[in-house]
């Protein structure tokens, strides 16, 4: 006999807010980025990883993850306990393959984007379509997804915990000899989306260049002013 499971009733309302980035470029999004598999991450893992999303979503603003069970899922879920709008990019190319295939979750996703770029690629369009990434307990997945935003130089927060991987990063930022004041370091889930969104909202403010990929080319390889 199957048994009802109980769903949040506010998983289905309207998210009550959003907040808007300047001169109209949308609204924030804010990916979560973290182990699909917790084991080694600690008791409090699953409980921040819920906060983070809680959070995102008390702000106004879109939670993007990795369509991915673990840490993602578990900030997903938070966000929708606050009528949170989520975003999942899958590595798949179908629905049918995201949940036969790679056994991955549909649950707390109101738009699922397939990608068909296996994990490697999925993370690169998750972080560039994403204006800040918060990294909680994570493994090599995780530590692609933050290569990527560092090179991108998106904002990052990294959510400090019982689990190493916020030392690890704070010896490999050391070992980069690359200055970025793009980071913060956090141990309260609330502080730390709360700095997120005000350093992305501060960046688009002062530049916002829709093009601008941190490669150093513009739209047309000239590093470029404008688009016509």
């Amino acid at each position: 006999m199957s048994r009802n499971k109980f769903v949040n009733p506010k998983h289905f309302e309207l998210p009550g807010k959003f907040c808007r980035l300047p001169s109209e470029y949308g609204v924030v999004k804010i990916c979560v980025s973290g182990a699909a598999e917790t084991g080694h991450c600690g008791l409090d893992a699953f409980d921040k990883a819920r906060e983070v999303g809680r959070e995102i979503a008390r702000q106004g603003a879109i939670i993007t993850t990795g369509a991915t069970t673990g840490f993602p899922l578990y900030a997903a879920g938070g966000a929708k306990d606050e009528s949170g709008f989520s975003i999942g990019f899958s590595p798949a190319s179908t629905e049918r393959e995201h949940v036969e295939t790679y056994r991955l979750p549909l649950d707390y996703s109101d738009v699922m984007v397939y990608t068909g770029f296996g994990y490697a690629g999925r993370d690169l369009l998750l972080v560039r379509s994403s204006d800040a990434i918060v990294i909680g307990c994570g493994r090599i997945g995780t530590l692609n997804e933050f290569a990527v935003a560092f090179e991108d130089r998106r904002p990052m927060g990294i959510l400090e915990g019982s689990w190493d991987t916020d030392e690890l990063l704070k010896h490999f930022i050391a070992s980069a000899h690359r200055p970025n004041d793009r980071l913060i370091f956090d141990s309260d889930p609330k502080s730390l989306v709360e700095k997120l969104i005000e350093m992305v909202m501060k960046i688009k403010k002062e530049n916002s260049l829709v093009y601008n990929n941190h490669d150093g080319w513009g739209g047309s390889g000239k590093k470029d002013e404008v688009i016509l």
